[in-house]
C-alpha cells in the first residue's frame, strides 16, 4: 500500500508541511525533510521550484525564486533525494508545475519518483480531465498518487469526478486565493469545509492555504482529515534558518 494511504488510515489529524526544495540553501533539502519527520510531521510536500508558480503567493514565490537562483533543478532534486528512504519513512509528495515534468519526460519523471520513494504528486496546472485521459495509466504503473485541488468554487459534479479518479486525498483549497494570503477562517470557509465533508467522498480531504498556527490548524481539521502549512513554514525558515524546526512544529500542535 502507498505510504499516503497508510498514513490516512491512522487515527489522527494529519499535519503536512510544504517547503521549496533548495531553500534557504541549495543543499538544505534533505536536512529539512529529516528534521520535519523527527519532530512529528506526518507528511511532507517538497516544492519543485518553477519560474511561474501560478497558485503561490509572495512568500512561496520568493522561496522558489531563491531556490532557482541557488541552482535547484529537477535533476538536482532527484540526486538529493536518491537515498532519502534510508532515513525517512513518512509520505513524501512532490508539488510542482507541469512544464518541468513535461520537459523531463512524464514517464521518466514518474519512474524516477518511484525509484527514490516519492509517494505522490501535486500538479496544480494539470487538468483532471487531461490526467485521466492521458497520464493516469503512467502514474498507476509507477504506484504514484496524483492529488487534485478543489476550491469553494468547484462544482459538486467536478468534485465527484475528481474523487472518482483519485486514490489518496483531495487537496481542499480553503479559499479562492493564492497561498499565504489569509490570517484565519470565517463562517464562509467553515460552511465550505462542512459542505465537502457532507458529500461523503471516498477520498479524505486535507486543507491547504491559510493554515499558519494551532488555531487555523484546528479550524481546518474540524471537518477534514488534515491540513497543510506552507507559507508560514517558509517564513520561519527565512527568519530562523533550519535549526529551529522543532519550535515551529510545537507551536502548531
Amino acid at each position: 500500500m502507498n505510504r499516503i494511504n497508510q498514513k490516512l488510515q491512522e487515527d489522527k489529524k494529519i499535519l503536512s508541511i510544504y517547503f521549496s526544495a533548495g531553500y534557504p540553501n541549495l543543499n538544505d533539502t534533505v536536512q529539512i525533510i529529516q528534521n520535519l519527520e523527527k519532530n512529528g510531521i506526518d507528511m511532507i510536500e517538497i516544492g519543485l521550484p518553477f519560474s511561474d508558480p501560478l497558485a503561490d503567493g509572495p512568500t512561496i514565490q520568493a522561496s522558489s525564486t531563491t531556490a532557482l537562483q541557488n541552482g535547484m533543478t529537477t535533476q538536482i532534486l532527484f540526486d538529493q533525494l536518491k537515498d532519502i528512504r534510508k532515513t525517512v519513512t513518512i509520505p513524501l509528495v512532490i508539488m510542482g508545475y507541469f512544464n518541468p515534468m513535461l520537459q523531463y519526460g512524464i514517464e521518466a519523471f514518474c519512474q524516477k519518483c518511484a525509484e527514490i520513494g516519492i509517494d505522490g504528486l501535486i500538479i496544480p496546472d494539470l487538468p483532471v480531465d487531461v490526467y485521466a485521459n492521458e497520464y493516469k495509466a503512467i502514474f498507476d504503473k509507477y504506484g504514484l498518487i496524483n492529488i487534485f485541488l478543489i476550491t469553494p468554487q468547484t462544482s459538486d459534479e467536478r468534485i465527484r469526478f475528481i474523487d472518482s479518479v483519485s486514490d489518496g486525498f483531495i487537496y481542499m483549497v480553503s479559499s479562492a486565493s493564492v497561498t499565504g494570503s489569509q490570517s484565519g477562517f470565517g463562517s464562509t470557509q467553515e460552511d465550505y469545509f462542512k459542505r465537502i465533508a457532507e458529500m461523503n467522498l471516498k477520498n479524505s480531504q486535507i486543507v491547504g492555504f491559510g493554515i499558519n498556527n494551532a488555531e487555523t490548524f484546528n479550524q481546518a481539521t474540524k471537518y477534514a482529515k488534515g491540513a497543510i502549512i506552507g507559507s508560514a513554514f517558509i517564513k520561519h525558515l527565512s527568519e530562523e534558518g533550519t535549526s529551529k524546526i522543532a519550535d515551529f512544529v510545537k507551536a502548531i500542535r
